[in-house]
């Protein structure tokens, strides 16, 4: 009688694993075929009935996963009619037809998805020291673990036999164990040495210092084998190649088939956490509640999430595996743009105010300036003016160049702003960027070189002075009782400062204007409360940090776009070389030349302190190197982040005052900071940092007339390294280092911080324009008819934008 049990047995697996045609190597359809030619000949009757369900001649694979679930459940219910007596008379059932029918939304399963919410540490085999472990990698739910997707995997699917085996290739075999032996090598090298063969021949195997293998392996054990096939003595042979069992009821996790290659940290390795991934994806994908409409599915052809993430980490080809790519990095930006279109409409919210515009005033105060604007300039400034007109709050990003001239654009809508009687609040990162604009804002204004005292009263335009003022969080308190108060009378026109602007004892007058420096160093949070602080002020946010329009479109979805392209005229271009490091006592001589020319010169670290995990120069140890060793006779300065707010100021003015020859610091100085005296920018181990980040540093030199010059040290720089050195060393546009530090880095590490306010991004790449538009399209589509997302076919995709959203601006505020 034949065994209904064994097919009963892979039905149940290939339901366990989420209908991936994952339960038996090679498919469904050729186990069920295998199955049904032993039925043909042990019971034919029973053959003949079940020939009626459609099991000999299957065609599963062709099936979209809800297809596959009605199957596989009515075939189980017909096996229970069989075992119960009944299989003469079994249940009518079609079998599966090449012709796809319309998509099904999808039938709820189990365990619940609030499983997914658990620590790892309730999975089977993680305990307290493995998650520690993942938790340096991000992960530390099941969720996580689900979205720890791999970087690449490995094409072990072409299996071969013995005798078509190439040198040098990846190959994969299925073989039978002939002969396994530990071999001694020195005194504590153990290697597994084993013969495997086929029908065509045979072929060594040598697991080098890896005696578990012998131990695993038996004569006659029938194995797959995948990796690199080496040469020895003119022979093929494995070396330290994947294996597992060959069972065909079982399912292949590193060999034969496409195999994931995961980020790794110390104490965890890849046989372990494939292993760990596969029995998870298989037990909770199917956990994962479906975020998209049936209709937006079946618009864009999208796989089913749970298929999704499963093919994402074990795909059954590699047609699947970009399905899947394409689902999850549609579902991302999506998400995004939703998210972005929903920061718009809380800035925009509610009733603005609609300034004034006195063209008299903006001419009176451009007429007072010692140059005159750049076209790109007077166009945006037409941009900005044009949204402060109306009574909805501007919400707009100024994007310009390092020196293309975005401050003097914001103090003439700052103006503006106070001719038409509102408050200004201008907020930098640092407080040393605040000090600055302060004093460049007072300059302008026909106050001087010098600051002063931290409020001033200056030169107005239009018939009225200007009350400018500097709050940052270091002042003196009854100076800080002294300011807030001034803010709070509305006696401060403009206020230029830090976080100190959003505390809770600042009160506004009437805040009809917040500009954000550097805005994408300031959480989501941050920027609303000091929305809260007047009644829906116009936003000019403004980066230094030039970014490519598709990807300024996603950061900044939120934002209308202006861009400064052009440089002022005169703005030199910087001579940058990039040297070895046994180069660097011809860079030594050449700073120590141009500080005897009577100028200055920055020297950059990557750290601060050193670090025996990371090979790369620190700053305190560096200038005390540099201060003993090499220019014991110049004045040295050290700045980082770890300093007190006093101390960091007090560096920089006498650095900017000059009386400090050579400055040593981090990137710290990466933004903003302006010492016209300066003209060398040393960069040290510059191969750690993006295309963005060093030209960011170049800029902080070629601010006065004197020819400036960059210099950049590289150890031993990777080969993506090597390319963005190349390119900073012929490339000055900042707008064609973003692109090519996009291409390089991703979005991920563009900024060198993870203050962009947004969710990470693990599937997505941002220069695929058609999926980024197809999912802006979609989104705005979302937003339009729903923009509460209050719908029923919406109400996941609410649950999971809040969890994304709320998640990202937790670790921002």
């Amino acid at each position: 009688m034949l065994d209904v049990g064994a097919l009963r047995r892979v039905l149940e697996l290939e339901e366990k694993k989420a209908y991936g045609d994952t339960a038996v190597i090679g498919g469904l359809d050729r186990f069920l075929r295998n199955w049904s030619s032993k039925a043909i000949v042990s019971d034919p009757a029973l053959a003949r009935r079940l020939g009626k369900l459609g099991l000999n001649s299957p065609d599963y694979a062709s099936l979209i996963v809800a297809e596959r679930r009605a199957w596989v459940n009515k075939v189980l219910g017909s096996l229970d009619g069989l075992k119960a007596g009944n299989a003469g008379k079994p249940p009518p059932f079609p079998k599966p037809q090449v012709k796809r029918a319309k998509p099904k939304p999808p039938v709820a399963v189990s365990p619940a998805s609030a499983s997914l919410a658990a620590s790892i540490t309730s999975i089977h085999g993680i305990n307290v020291a493995t998650a520690a472990k993942f938790k340096k990698l991000g992960v530390e739910t099941v969720r996580d673990l689900l979205y720890f997707f791999p970087n690449r995997h490995l094409d072990y699917s072409q299996r071969k036999t013995v005798s078509q085996l190439e040198v040098g290739r990846e190959e994969t075999i299925i073989a039978n164990v002939w002969e396994v032996r530990l071999k001694q090598f020195g005194v504590h090298q153990k290697n597994t040495e084993a013969v495997v063969g086929d029908e065509t021949g045979n072929i060594r195997i040598v697991w080098f210092n890896n005696p578990y293998v012998a131990r695993a392996l038996k004569t006659n054990d029938r194995i797959v084998v995948s990796g690199r096939v080496g040469e020895f003595k003119h022979a093929p042979v494995f070396e330290s190649p994947e294996w597992e069992p060959a069972d065909e009821e079982g399912d292949l996790i590193h060999t034969g088939r496409l195999v994931p290659v995961y980020p790794l940290t110390a104490g965890l390795y890849p046989r372990q956490v494939r292993k760990l991934l596969k029995e998870v994806v298989s037990r909770y994908a199917p956990a994962v509640e479906e975020n998209l409409p049936f209709s937006i599915r079946q618009r864009r052809s999208l796989l089913e999430l749970p298929e999704a993430i499963a093919q994402a980490h074990y795909p059954d080809n590699v047609g699947l595996k970009d399905r899947a790519r394409v689902r999850l990095a549609f579902d991302e930006l999506l998400l995004l743009q939703l998210g972005v279109l929903g920061r718009k409409r809380d800035w925009q919210g509610g009733r603005g105010n609609a300034f004034e515009i006195r063209e008299e005033t903006l001419k009176e105060f451009l007429g007072s300036l010692p140059f005159k604007l750049t076209v790109a300039q007077h166009r945006v400034l037409g941009e900005i003016i044009g949204d402060l007109k109306k009574a909805q709050p501007m919400s707009r990003l100024l994007q310009g160049d390092v020196g293309s001239g975005k401050t003097v654009v914001a103090l003439a809508v700052m103006l503006v702003a106070v001719a038409s009687g509102y408050q200004a609040a201008f907020m930098a990162p640092t407080e040393i960027l605040a000090e600055q604009h302060f004093r460049t804002i007072n300059r302008l204004l026909g106050g001087g070189e010098d600051g002063g005292d931290y409020r001033r009263t200056l030169r107005g335009f239009g018939g009225r002075p200007v009350e400018l003022a500097c709050l940052l969080g270091d002042v003196r308190q009854a100076k800080k009782r002294e300011l807030q108060g001034g803010i709070g009378r509305g006696e401060l026109d403009i206020i230029v400062g830090t976080h100190a602007l959003i505390q809770k004892g600042v009160t506004f007058d009437r805040l009809g204007l917040v500009v954000v420096d550097e805005q994408h160093r300031f959480g989501v949070e941050q920027r609303l409360a000091l929305k809260q602080k007047g009644n829906s002020p116009h936003m000019l946010a403004m980066t230094a940090t030039p970014i490519p329009r598709t990807l300024a479109l996603t950061l900044y979805g939120d934002l209308d776009l202006s861009v400064i392209g052009e440089m002022p005229p005169g703005r030199q271009v910087i001579k940058t070389k990039w040297l070895g490091s046994d180069q660097r006592p011809q860079a030594y001589g050449f700073i120590r030349r141009q500080v005897q020319a009577g100028h200055q010169a920055f020297i950059i670290c990557p750290l601060i302190l050193e670090s025996e995990a990371v090979a790369a120069k620190a700053a305190v140890a560096e200038y005390q190197r540099l201060r003993r060793e090499v220019f014991p006779d110049l004045e040295l300065g050290l700045l980082h982040g770890r300093m007190k707010a006093a101390e960091k100021d007090l560096v920089m003015r006498r650095f900017r005052d000059g009386e400090l020859n050579l400055l040593v610091s981090t990137a710290v100085v990466e933004v903003g900071i302006d010492v016209p005296n300066a003209t060398v920018m040393m960069v040290e181990s510059a191969d750690r940092f993006g295309l963005s980040q060093l030209h960011q540093f170049r800029g902080r030199v070629g601010r006065g007339a004197a020819q400036s010059y960059c210099i950049l040290i590289a150890e031993s720089p990777s080969e993506i390294g090597q390319k963005r050195l190349d390119i900073i060393e012929r490339v000055n546009d900042g707008f064609v280092l973003a692109e090519e530090d996009l291409k390089l880095r991703g979005p991920g590490e563009f900024f060198g911080t993870r203050q962009s306010g947004l969710p990470d991004l693990r599937m997505a790449h941002l220069s695929d324009v058609a999926l980024l538009e197809m999912a802006r399209s979609e989104a705005q589509a979302i937003f339009k008819e729903d923009a509460g997302l209050a719908k029923p076919e919406h109400r996941q995709l609410a649950v999971e934008l809040a969890r994304v959203w709320q998640h990202r601006d937790t670790e921002l505020s």
